[in-house]
């Protein structure tokens, strides 16, 4: 008869399946269950990744992630450090977006945005800007 072991993976707070084991685990046993757990999850959390990304719609009117973010006073700043190149064809999604949510469209399925493609293109400027913006908080309070 075997034991039946209820794992806890302390990396996502959840139980890993259980495991039905014949014999006493050594700790490298123990290791690779939890390595295949933990890949496992990692798996799942991208195809919940990908899932959500379709849900969201915003690939469906050709936007990349980056296009949809709120624009306040630092992304208005980082926007406009961004090159002229990325700027235009940020501009081009949005408008194509704009005209096609007022024709009640979506782009054909072979034209969304793939997860995969989505590049953040706007992150690393709106890093900056928040870093400087808050560099020059620290300043002025001295």
């Amino acid at each position: 008869l075997g034991v039946l072991l209820l794992l806890y993976c302390s990396d996502c707070n959840c139980f890993s399946n259980c495991v039905l084991v014949s014999q006493i685990l050594t700790a490298n046993d123990l290791t690779l269950i939890l390595a295949s757990h933990t890949a496992a999850t990692g798996r799942l959390l991208v195809g919940f990744r990908k899932w959500y990304y379709n849900a969201a719609g915003f690939n469906k009117i050709g936007l990349l992630r980056d296009d949809t973010i709120h624009e306040d006073g630092d992304v208005k700043e980082a926007l406009r450090r961004l090159p002229e190149k990325v700027y235009n064809d940020r501009m081009f999604r949005l408008k194509r977006a704009l005209d096609l949510s007022m024709k009640q469209a979506v782009l054909p399925k072979e034209q969304w945005t793939q997860y995969e493609e989505d590049v953040h293109y706007l992150e690393p400027y709106l890093e900056e800007v928040i870093r400087e913006r808050k560099e020059v908080e620290e300043w002025s309070k001295k």
